[in-house]
């Protein structure tokens, strides 16, 4: 049981991962997670109002097990096999987040400061869940997909905008929290 608990090294997680894609190659499927919202949209009756989502639905179906999947594997490892100890952390980081107003540093992955309902409810969370859900809504349009898409399928089937999309993905992401993020919080 101790060997599920910790982290996998690359060499058992990475032929694991090697092996899903070369299986969904060969079957000629893509793995990716935004797809399934066209999908969920499309079986919702979306096809009768935008044509975006009007296709064959019944044809991504077995991509939303992947869904499914993704949801009751995370259900199991957060109440069956999280390991309940402190996470830690550098004194720098420590230093930084208490700065940015955090308390309790180390005792959770999620902070209360961003992830209670209080958070969540507040203007300021409201407005930051909408822009934040259009913003990476329409980056996953505009990109052709989503980073699981491009950094596992479109890397591993050496697509070159799956690279540019994925190189952009980090600068965006450090942008992010060395520019903005300080500003929001």
């Amino acid at each position: 049981m101790e060997y599920i608990l910790q982290p996998w090294p690359w060499f058992v997680s990475g032929p694991i991962i090697a092996l899903i894609m070369f299986s969904l190659l060969y079957f000629g499927r893509t793995f990716g997670m935004s797809s399934n919202l066209r999908t969920m949209c499309s079986i919702g009756g979306a096809g009768k109002l935008v044509p975006f989502f009007k296709f064959d639905w019944k044809s991504q179906r077995w991509n939303l097990v992947v869904v499914f999947g993704a949801i009751i594997g995370g259900f199991i490892a957060h109440n069956f096999l999280s390991n309940p100890i402190n996470i830690d952390l550098s004194q720098n980081t420590l230093a930084d987040l208490k700065t940015l107003g955090f308390n309790n540093i180390g005792q959770s992955l999620l902070p209360p400061e961003l992830f209670s309902w209080d958070a969540v409810f507040s203007t300021k969370g409201l407005l930051i869940l909408v822009v934040g859900g259009f913003l990476v809504g329409f980056g996953t349009r505009y990109a052709g997909g989503c980073t699981s898409g491009h950094a596992i399928t479109g890397l591993s089937s050496l697509q070159l905008p799956s690279l540019i999309a994925v190189v952009g993905f980090f600068i965006g992401g450090l942008i992010m929290i060395h520019f903005i993020y300080p500003i929001l919080f």
